[in-house]
């Protein structure tokens, strides 16, 4: 599951309006949170206080196998909405396989005016850990510049380890480093522009999406966008991208990229290239609940005594399942990775990936598979949001359930395996007030030591 802080700063960039999915480096995130989540190694626990909205503290430990520890703190410019780890919506702290929003260009925030003159600061954010007891400590800070212009600024300090380097060999990089970048977002091009002080490191990514761009300053996620409701309470189908629209086939959008940068100090350069499909399924609209009259001479089969237990109608079905494509290339080291993720069902995504080098030969293929847990409630037919926020009506006749009753998601299990006999199995979950997650990795082709790590991770934060 995400760090409390990592939590902190995608709220802070949803409060900004800032799409972070829209960076080259994000290219295969939707894969990546199926095929390489990570396994927790020990016992960790952590705590996190929000007193208000706008100061954050973070307190974690790690018992096993070693005891260590840290702290951290977070202020921002703005208010967040930050969560008790009880209501948190559940899907917004974990890596998931997720079809994201359309590409848009950034708006502003509203300003704060006194006497006809703009008096608030531009948004930032603040972000320090220090560990303990090594001394390390780490610092991030984020402000826009501009509507479309973002930096970050992020340093690494840790006195020890440099200590340790000073008095042997100099054959590694230091671990101490302060990395600048800076980031263009216009919504069709994001542009990204990185140095890094210890090896001198300059580096450019760009991130280009063809099709149709999202209106600006709309904010919502696909999962929360293109849901609206007529007057009557019925339901209509509303296509997204329908310029693009062809007669069978998956329909979406393309967005291509590619990256390079150079090492002054090691004298060594690199290069990559990328491109994504994602499917953008036509989406539903969100019922609401008509007066008795209208609702039975519209939807008799809505109008029975027992709301949960009512099917929706076989018209509203979706044509295809969220799926994303994505295929990356490094000419320099001759690595080629192809991806493929779909979620198969409301509950279920499955992934697959090949890696390929041209000049060993060497070839890996992984996959992997995310099932979402649920219990059952009872709530009137007219509140259609499940524990993550969204709409929890059937999206396709391929992953959709008959009965229109609204289900708790209690936590998700993933699991992957490779052919190089890498086999994990991770399950995140919430008990009472708490976030739990419990995993195992394992190396089959080792006979010495076939348990690479296995932990237990626990986390809980409260605000106000």
């Amino acid at each position: 599951m995400h760090p409390f802080a990592t939590y902190v700063l995608r709220s802070y960039y949803k409060a900004t309006g800032w799409n972070e999915d829209n960076l080259y480096a994000n290219l295969t995130r939707s894969s990546n949170a199926v095929l390489d989540f990570t396994v927790p190694r020990g016992l960790h626990l952590s705590i996190s206080k929000s007193p208000n909205s706008l100061f954050q503290t973070t307190y974690s430990m790690n018992a096993l196998p070693s005891l260590n520890g840290s702290v951290g703190y977070i202020f921002t410019s703005c208010d967040l909405d930050i969560k008790n780890s009880k209501n948190v919506h559940f899907k917004d702290v974990v890596d998931r396989f997720k079809v994201y929003d359309q590409p848009r260009r950034p708006s502003p925030r509203d300003g704060v005016f006194l006497a006809g003159e703009r008096v608030d600061a531009r948004d930032y954010l603040l972000y320090g850990r220090l560990y303990v007891p090594t001394g390390r400590l780490d610092a991030l800070y984020s402000t826009r510049l501009s509507p479309t212009l973002q930096t970050l600024v992020a340093a690494i300090s840790d006195p020890r380890a440099d200590l340790k380097q000073s008095q042997s060999t100099r054959t590694a990089s230091s671990p101490s480093n302060i990395m600048f970048s800076l980031q263009h977002d216009t919504g069709r091009w994001c542009t990204e522009y990185t140095y890094s002080a210890e090896d001198s490191m300059l580096g450019v990514r760009m991130l280009h999406n063809f099709g149709k761009l999202a209106p600006s300053g709309s904010a919502m996620s696909v999962d929360e966008s293109e849901r609206s409701t007529t007057s009557r309470g019925t339901m209509k189908m509303k296509r997204i991208d329908e310029e693009e629209a062809m007669e069978g086939g998956l329909k979406g959008r393309i967005s291509a990229g590619a990256e390079i940068y150079f090492s002054a100090k090691e004298k060594s350069a690199g290069v990559s290239t990328g491109i994504r499909f994602t499917t953008f399924p036509d989406m539903m609209t969100t019922p609401t609940r008509p007066p008795p009259e209208q609702e039975s001479a519209a939807h008799p089969s809505l109008s029975s005594s027992s709301s949960s237990s009512t099917s929706l109608p076989s018209s509203f079905a979706l044509s295809e399942p969220p799926t994303t494509i994505t295929a990356l290339f490094n000419p320099m080291m001759g690595h080629m990775s192809g991806a493929y993720t779909a979620r198969v069902s409301r509950d279920l995504s499955l992934s697959t990936r090949f890696d390929f080098n041209v000049y060993s030969y060497e070839s890996e293929w992984t996959m992997g598979a995310e099932w979402w847990l649920r219990r059952s409630r009872s709530k009137p037919i007219d509140d259609t949001s499940d524990d993550d926020g969204r709409s929890d009506l059937p999206s396709s006749s391929l992953f959709s359930e008959a009965p229109m009753s609204l289900h708790d998601v209690t936590g998700v299990v993933k699991a992957r395996a490779s052919t190089s006999n890498d086999v994990a199995l991770l399950w995140e979950g919430r008990l009472k007030n708490v976030l739990v997650g419990l995993g195992i990795a394992s190396n089959l082709s080792s006979g010495a030591k076939p348990i690479k790590s296995f932990g237990l991770e626990l986390s809980y934060f409260s605000s106000g």
